[in-house]
């Protein structure tokens, strides 16, 4: 209601927003304006050291986004703004800012830093009014103010900051959280009688406008109690009663009750395609995303609904109507055609592993697994009727192991120097998108992918835009035929999945390939030597395969039976962690004859 004179006022005006933040434009579709969105080019690069209190910084960097725009429309889109708003966020603690993290590490650096302590979050916001004078010049006048809100973090631990970090909404946040979102969990909410949001600034503000007679220049008066609020500031303190912070609920378990109702939302969105349907459009209405997945208007408004809850979607209000798109996250991870897609691994879950868990108390019972069951056939039936007599099945399969292998590639790729290496072999790799991240980080490094010939013959499917000579192709099946020769093996997600029995095959045989000095990097899920974490590993293994999910030194202890010793391990907090580990030369009386957690110890600080 307070802006409703202003926005009156600004009716057939070209109002501009300088930034894609979903929440910048989220806030100001609620609050009725309309506006257009031009991304700022400006590199937010000013010298921190030149400024005398963060807020300053955060106003600057504001105004300089929306000048930025304001000057480029004129050129670039041919058309003039009126008004040009930019805003900038940025967190201090100990006198330091923290804008958005770098990566990973550098997420963990600022939360940690911020861990039990009090901090400040600055807004500063820049209003560019833009007058066009006789001629070709124009005129910018820029109105600036900021706003600082006091925010205490609980104590985390390293696993919640690591699971956290490894949801991926650190990454484009100022300090390293969204409080909108899932790092509101990382809030310690103080002790109140009520639930509120008090304003430690006794003077209301009130947003006027002098478009009466300035509307014809732009001219757009911010005034607190009458006076000019240019670089005025207000605190805020987020305030939450004690409904908000009972500590008898089993939150954790209830999280639990819920978890399969969220996991079948994200197996249906992605099997209707909604991800892919919002994706081929900047927003989408009810009707219009009920009409493009063919689906009732009912139920697809619940399935956005949940959607939007578990942080998948959002909703923002345009004019009198709501409209859906895409999370930053939902663009890069869930939509089918985005390099780091996981369509292919949800649709397999979906149809192959929900399936399963469906009868998961008689796998408990039996300690076997439930593929007859499940399916109408036994477990070997299922695996070459169901993945290897169809090409259509075949083909998701694959794509399922595509889609993993796409989005842990890199980091295990990279997990180690690699460079006395020359040639590898990659066993069971499938579509070959591993082998292709390993040639692109190591220029000396060529890759043989070794599959069986039905999955060699359907790999064209998965070809990548820019082929890669050093990567080829060799049908067989390692547990019968030989594999190819190579100084440096890699086993990515092969080594859970079987038994001691088939293992003691596959690793006598790899044994006796190997030189000394050859080298085999194993990438899988590792779990800490107390067998506790992470769930993810221990809950796969609920699958009854005839594999178990080990721990570094189990890991180790089976591959020092055959000749391998454990060199370096690399916790890459993606989906898989890497183990490098070297043939051993039987005639070298240093060799150590079992692994023990010292050694473990050892390869973790190398």
């Amino acid at each position: 209601m307070l802006l409703n004179p202003v926005i009156s006022k600004l009716s057939g005006k070209l109002v501009v927003l300088a930034s894609a933040s979903p929440r910048r434009l989220e806030i100001l579709s609620n609050a009725g304006l309309r506006f257009e969105v031009v991304p700022s080019w400006f590199k937010e690069t000013l010298d921190k050291s030149l400024f005398k209190s963060p807020y300053d910084y955060a106003v600057e960097t504001a105004k300089q986004k929306a000048l930025e725009v304001a000057h480029r429309m004129p050129f670039k889109h041919l058309k003039s703004p009126d008004v040009v708003i930019g805003a900038d966020t940025v967190v201090t603690v100990d006198g330091l800012i923290l804008e958005k993290p770098t990566d990973k590490q550098d997420a963990y650096r600022m939360l940690s830093r911020l861990s039990g302590k009090e901090h400040s979050v600055f807004t500063g916001v820049a209003i560019v009014l833009c007058h066009d004078k006789s001629g070709s010049d124009t005129d910018y006048k820029v109105v600036d103010f900021y706003e600082e809100t006091k925010v205490k973090f609980a104590e985390l631990s390293e696993e919640m900051l690591w699971e956290y970090i490894n949801s991926g909404e650190p990454m484009d946040k100022a300090g390293g959280y969204g409080i909108q979102a899932l790092g509101g969990m990382l809030v310690d909410p103080p002790e109140s009688p009520a639930h509120k949001i008090k304003r430690e600034s006794d003077e209301a503000w009130s947003l006027v406008n002098s478009l009466s007679e300035g509307a014809a220049n732009g001219e757009v008066e911010l005034l607190e109690n009458g006076k000019d609020v240019s670089q005025s500031s207000m605190q805020e303190h987020i305030v939450i009663g004690p409904e908000c912070s009972r500590q008898d609920i089993p939150h954790s378990i209830v999280s639990l009750l819920d978890g399969f109702k969220a996991s079948k939302t994200l197996f249906t969105a992605s099997k209707l395609k909604v991800f892919d349907v919002l994706n081929s459009s900047n927003s989408l209405t009810l009707e219009e995303v009920a009409g493009q997945i063919n689906a009732s208007v009912l139920g697809t408004e619940r399935l956005l609904e949940a959607a939007v809850s578990l942080g998948l979607l959002e909703r923002v209000k345009q004019q009198n109507t709501s409209v859906y798109r895409n999370t930053e996250q939902a663009s890069r991870f869930l939509v089918s055609e985005s390099p780091e897609s996981l369509n292919g691994y949800i649709l397999h879950c979906n149809d192959m592993v929900w399936p399963l868990f469906s009868h998961l108390e008689n796998a408990v019972r039996e300690g076997t697994s439930q593929h007859e069951l499940a399916f109408g056939k036994k477990n070997e039936d299922v695996f070459q009727d169901a993945y290897y007599s169809k090409d259509e099945v075949k083909i998701r399969f694959m794509d399922a192991m595509h889609s993993i292998a796409r989005v842990t590639g890199k980091d295990v790729a990279t997990a180690f120097d690699l460079s006395p290496y020359k040639t590898a072999c990659d066993i069971g790799g499938c579509t070959g998108a591993m082998a292709y991240e390993f040639t692109k980080a190591h220029p000396g490094l060529s890759v043989i992918v070794f599959d069986l010939p039905q999955v060699i013959e359907m790999r064209r499917h998965f070809q990548p835009k820019e082929a890669d000579d050093r990567v080829s192709f060799v049908a067989g099946d390692f547990f019968k035929d030989d594999l190819p020769k190579a100084d440096l093996y890699i086993l990515a997600r092969i080594l859970h999945d079987w038994s001691d029995e088939k293992l003691d095959v596959l690793l006598s045989k790899l044994s006796k390939m190997c030189t000394p000095g050859c080298g085999l990097l194993v990438s899988e899920i590792l779990l800490d030597e107390e067998r506790k974490s992470p769930s993810r590993a221990l809950l796969q293994a609920l699958s009854m395969t005839e594999g178990k999910q080990r721990s570094p030194t189990e890991y180790s202890d089976l591959l020092q039976k055959h000749g391998f010793t454990l060199k370096h391990i690399n916790h890459t907090d993606n989906l898989l962690d890497a183990m490098l580990f070297v043939k051993e030369d039987p005639n070298d009386r240093r060799t150590l004859l079992g692994c023990s957690s010292a050694s473990i110890e050892t390869a973790e600080l190398e």
